[in-house]
């Protein structure tokens, strides 16, 4: 066991000072008391907080699509760009590119990760991410994406899209591929793509064969022409299709979700799923903006994604989904709680409790039982003078866009010192080599 003495702490309830944590030997904490016994920490400590929404090779395209084309451009036209380049993606190059992408998370403050998989040709893709998170120590929530169609009504998938080519039986033996190597840091569960991707039938067979328990993943609502094309196809729009015709609860994340219905929203907040936020993605593409202060009124759990990773810090994503709301509304300071009045605070702890559902991982909260998850912050920062409390968060999310992390614990063990990850280094060189390689 270990014993660890913070000044001042995030904890379920909100801040306090001269905090005592002990992380036992299976890396979970076994205790969170008042006290200053323990190794001191180098600054205020917040729970790890998880990325719900991973494309990991999207990595590598961020920058590379931000020049006008012909005519307007919008989700559509860069999805034309992400079909080419991933046409030259291989198993290690999806390994270089994803081991960067968790080193640059871990440094963020992201402590664990799922990963939302629909490349599967070449052969060897998807546990290509399993070992990029055993090389860099963060936790990962593997999740195939099963991907059948172009689009609604069974349309065949073109032939950038064969990729991405899979049916139930094929998901169900990846599952079976990684099954073995399960742990305290590797999870399963599945990421039907979408209800234009997968039809009916199909979705409801995979949902059907996978425990009980696991995780489910879909994108839902992201684009108006989306919704348009689900309700002529299936009569509905897709977060009411789901909701009348799958059994939405816990263990589902609804990916976007950002065009519902008043009525549509209030039903996914009181179904216990988790709305997977992505703003920085939804921002880059043009998509739209969650209902995020009507569902969180609703009684709603979020948590957020990096998706295309345009962005890799926590803080970023979490800023972003706090201006929309305030752009969109005209009003400031719109997240809030009765657990404290800080916007900081408030979206840090909601954040990291939705994320740890959508992830089926017992983390999110420094307190007994969960893992040891700690992001501590640089007191030596200027932007973290004379802040306490509340004021950290706020200055955390809301000070500027550098990273005030300075150690990261995953399980009790310390993945990043002084701002330094060990492998940083090595996966640097690895994926310029490897970006070197798709844009020769």
């Amino acid at each position: 066991m270990k014993k660890y003495f913070a000044r001042d702490a995030l904890l379920p309830q909100g801040w306090a000072s001269d905090v005592s944590i002990e992380v036992d030997d299976a890396g979970n904490f076994s205790g969170v008391v008042p006290g200053k016994d323990g190794e001191r920490l180098a600054g205020p400590v917040l729970p790890g907080m998880a990325n719900l929404h991973s494309h990991a090779f999207q990595r590598a395209m961020a920058g590379l699509t931000e020049m006008r084309g012909p005519g307007e451009d919008d989700f559509w036209t860069w999805r034309e760009l992400m079909y080419r380049f991933v046409e030259r993606v291989t198993p290690q190059h999806a390994r270089a590119i994803a081991t960067q992408l968790y080193v640059e998370m871990l440094v963020h403050g992201y402590t664990a990760i799922a990963e939302f998989h629909y490349v599967h040709q070449p052969a060897g893709m998807l546990m290509s991410h399993l070992e990029a998170a055993r090389d860099t120590g963060i936790a990962i929530t593997l999740l195939p994406s099963l991907y059948t169609w172009s689009g609604f009504g069974r349309t065949p998938l073109q032939p950038r899209q064969q990729h991405f080519s899979s049916n139930v039986a094929q998901i169900l033996s990846l599952l079976g591929e990684a099954r073995p190597h399960v742990c305290a840091d590797i999870n399963l569960g599945v990421a039907p793509h979408s209800l234009r991707a997968v039809d009916p039938q199909a979705l409801k067979e995979l949902v059907s064969a996978v425990p009980a328990g696991a995780p489910v993943h879909i994108h839902a609502a992201e684009q108006t022409k989306e919704v348009d094309e689900c309700k002529a196809a299936l009569g509905k729009r897709p977060v009411e299709w789901l909701l009348a015709e799958m059994r939405i609860d816990q263990r589902w994340c609804v990916v976007h979700a950002t065009h519902m219905t008043g009525d549509e929203t209030k039903a996914l907040a009181a179904s216990g799923a988790v709305a997977g936020l992505c703003p920085t993605t939804e921002g880059n593409l043009g998509d739209g903006v969650f209902p995020l202060a009507e569902y969180r009124a609703a009684g709603g759990r979020y948590g957020i994604g990096g998706d295309s990773h345009v962005s890799r810090d926590p803080a970023e994503e979490l800023r972003l989904a706090e201006y929309f709301q305030r752009v969109t509304k005209r009003k400031r300071n719109l997240t809030s709680s009765g657990k404290s009045p800080a916007v900081g605070t408030t979206l840090w702890l909601e954040a990291a409790a939705g994320g740890a559902q959508a992830l089926g991982r017992r983390m999110g909260a420094i307190a007994p039982g969960l893992r040891a998850d700690l992001v501590v912050l640089d007191e030596d920062d200027p932007d973290l003078a004379g802040r306490s409390g509340d004021a950290i968060a706020n200055a955390l999310i809301f000070s500027g866009t550098r990273s005030l992390v300075r150690d990261v614990m995953v399980a009790g063990r310390w993945v990043v010192q002084e701002k330094r990850h060990a492998g940083a280094q090595a996966a640097a060189s690895a994926y310029k080599r490897a970006l070197k390689a798709l844009l020769a």
